[in-house]
């Protein structure tokens, strides 16, 4: 009876969680590089996440208001001469960062915590800080991030969902 139980228990949950796991599907790390010049980059590890977007809706699969993690990961941001974001200037070194997407305004935070384990804390927050938002053209089933040049020293980092696009400026500190 015991093995029976187990196994019902196992399709019981598959049958409540399944249409939600298969909503959000992830895929292998991928990298956005800026390269400032040929000795200063910055570079970002995230999970692309794939999304359907028939089911899919900000604020419910991805909740409003809370730090969220694309794929139960945080973005890791490798840095190796110090950038500026907003007004704080980041040490060369590798951070995690988490986004917290509101109806009106995305948030991005930096935090000295390397753990990738997806779990927030936000006593470790280095930099917190609204981002540019905007609405995409046409809407994206992969949450992508990449940087586009802003002039020498600069690059914004994007990140594109659905329809919408958020993204925040790094400044190379010379």
């Amino acid at each position: 009876m015991r093995p029976h139980f187990g196994s019902s228990l196992v399709f019981a949950l598959a049958l409540l969680f399944g249409p939600a796991l298969h909503a959000q599907q992830v895929s292998p790390p991928a990298t956005a590089v800026c390269d400032f010049d040929s000795s200063h980059q910055i570079a970002v590890e995230y999970a692309p996440l794939t999304v359907d977007l028939k089911r899919f809706a900000f604020g419910r699969e991805i909740p409003f208001n809370r730090a969220w993690t694309p794929g139960g990961r945080p973005l890791t941001l490798f840095i190796n001469h110090p950038v500026i974001v907003g007004d704080k200037e980041l040490p060369v070194g590798a951070y995690t960062m988490f986004v917290i997407p509101s109806e009106k305004q995305w948030t991005l935070v930096v935090s000295r915590s390397t753990d990738t384990s997806g779990k927030y804390d936000e006593r470790e927050d280095l930099v917190r800080m609204p981002m540019e938002t905007g609405e995409l053209s046409s809407a994206e089933n992969e949450f992508s991030v990449y940087f586009a040049h802003e002039g020498p020293d600069r690059c914004s980092m994007r990140l594109d969902l659905a329809k919408q696009r958020a993204w925040v400026v790094f400044q190379d500190k010379k």
